[in-house]
């Protein structure tokens, strides 16, 4: 579970071979600010592709304000 200030962000792969989101991972945003993409397996298209970092939207990485 990410601490309090950490700078560590989780994010998700997206292929640009069939626009799925099938891996997740996390980033340090300190020392990589750009976009990341990585060469991993699609199963979809069972092969391998180019996978490009998106924002993993699930509330995870934004510090909800206490009412």
């Amino acid at each position: 579970m990410a601490k309090k200030g950490d700078k560590r962000k989780i994010i998700g792969l997206v292929s640009e071979a069939s626009g799925h989101r099938h891996y997740y991972t996390t980033k340090n945003t300190m020392n990589s600010p750009d976009k990341i993409s990585i060469r991993k397996y699609d199963p979809v298209v069972r092969k391998h592709a180019v996978y490009t970092e998106t924002k993993k939207n699930l509330g995870r990485n934004e510090v909800k304000p206490k009412k």
